[in-house]
């Protein structure tokens, strides 16, 4: 199979050179600035991306989960931070052949009440491991609240044989939804309230931020503040990074879908073969599944399991069978959700097929 034209419908498409140029610009942004990339695994779930984000200069990688980071193993990555709560004792011994294959894995300490739970894990592990203290910086999920919190886990951090404090960490997330326009502002005032939080405990610490709403301009900023960034939608794009948070021009969108439409019912809605099982039901602020790649005005308005609806100004025109390429409004759960991607190299031919390593792997 050569050809685009060839495929079976939906596929979930990636475009080599954007995809190429995505994962340079970043690791160059984050080497002029003098800040280690470590980015999140959970967009892509590739060997082969993570491999090459190795390649360019990414100091280890971020995953969510066990089964994440067992999957990227084969990537040669040295350097692992496991950006979750772990508390399940079962873990146990896939976290000691974790940290048997790494120069280094660092785990997350999300909370006081968290604390307690992992001081309990790794005393079935029987290792001591290296933990980043999370500080929830207005996304109100994980993260300490409270600047004494911080100073209390620090102190039973210390007293704990079995862990090393290394650090500070956040999500960012709510940039996603914050106004664009006061993007600086709002990246400073997360600066001086994670650096805040950490100079209260030892300044000498490293803090690693982590979105790809605000990595550019946290490096455009940080001024020696920041170790670390940990971004992860970047190396493909969507609808959040394009149209919404303003960080990705358009034609850099590195994964599209490629649907087939197989009905119209009226002349106004077409539907096609890519739903929620495609798309999954995240959408935009503005309630869209996806928009149309080429720039007509046709969007995913809604979906159900293996139907995406469509309405816009240029639906009218459409065929059924007509094959039409779509920017996901998320793109990170469209990967999860496949089996494979098919690599599109330049001239728009197949140039390989990728299994999703790490799909699924929510353990």
């Amino acid at each position: 199979m050569t050809s685009i034209d060839e495929l079976f419908t939906p596929s979930i498409l990636v475009f080599e050179d954007r995809l190429a140029t995505n994962l340079q610009r970043m690791q160059s942004t984050c080497d002029d600035a003098g800040i280690a990339l470590r980015p999140h695994i959970k967009t892509h779930k590739l060997v082969p991306v993570a491999r090459r984000q190795i390649e360019l200069g990414a100091k280890g990688l971020t995953c969510a989960k066990l089964g994440e980071a067992e999957a990227m193993l084969p990537s040669g990555v040295r350097q692992i931070f496991l950006a979750h709560s772990l508390v399940d004792h079962r873990q146990a011994p896939r976290i000691a052949a974790l940290a048997d294959h790494l120069d280094e894995l660092r785990l997350a300490v999300t909370s006081g009440a968290h604390l307690e739970a992992l001081i309990s894990l790794l005393q079935k592990v029987g290792r001591q491991l290296p933990v980043m203290i999370a500080i929830d910086t207005g996304l109100n999920r994980e993260g300490i609240r409270v600047l004494e919190s911080a100073q209390r886990i620090a102190q039973r951090i210390d007293a704990e044989p079995l862990l090393e404090l290394a650090g500070f960490y956040t999500h960012e997330g709510q940039f996603y939804g914050k106004d664009r326009s006061n993007r600086t502002t709002d990246v400073e005032a997360l600066l001086t309230h994670i650096c805040s939080v950490r100079d209260s405990v030892n300044p000498a610490l490293p803090v690693w931020p982590g979105c790809s709403v605000s990595a550019t301009a946290i490096t455009q900023q940080a001024h020696g503040r920041v170790e670390a960034v940990r971004p992860g939608a970047y190396v493909f794009g969507d609808l959040s990074l394009t149209q919404n948070a303003d960080v990705m021009p358009w034609d850099h969108v590195a994964l599209q879908v490629l649907a087939t439409v197989v009905d119209k019912p009226t002349s106004d809605l077409a539907l096609i073969d890519a739903g929620s099982k495609t798309f999954s039901s995240d959408r935009t602020r503005q309630g869209i599944s996806a928009l149309a790649a080429d720039g007509r005005d046709i969007a995913v308005v809604a979906v159900n399991e293996e139907h995406g609806y469509l309405r816009g100004e240029d639906v009218a025109q459409l065929q059924i069978g007509e094959r039409i390429l779509f920017v996901p409004a998320h793109v990170c759960t469209v990967v999860n959700l496949a089996d494979a991607v098919q690599v599109i190299a330049a001239d728009q031919t197949i140039r390989t097929t990728w299994p999703i390593d790490a799909r699924g792997k929510n353990q």
